[in-house]
């Protein structure tokens, strides 16, 4: 298997890792209960998504 020749810089190395930052959650409310939820993903609090009801909720 073939290994390098030479050793990779420091500069190098920090160019490479320079997108590998973790970046906030894009969070979005949810137009039913306001609650933060992911995009594109039923909301927890209300079990909507899209106006329509697609997690059935417990009763508290």
């Amino acid at each position: 298997m073939p290994l390098p020749k030479r050793r990779h810089s420091n500069a190098r190395t920090a160019k490479r890792r320079a997108h590998d930052a973790i970046r906030a959650v894009g969070l979005s409310r949810c137009p039913r209960c306001q609650a933060m939820t992911l995009p594109h993903r039923a909301c927890r609090s209300c079990g909507y998504y899209r106006g329509r009801e697609v997690v059935k909720q417990a009763e508290e």
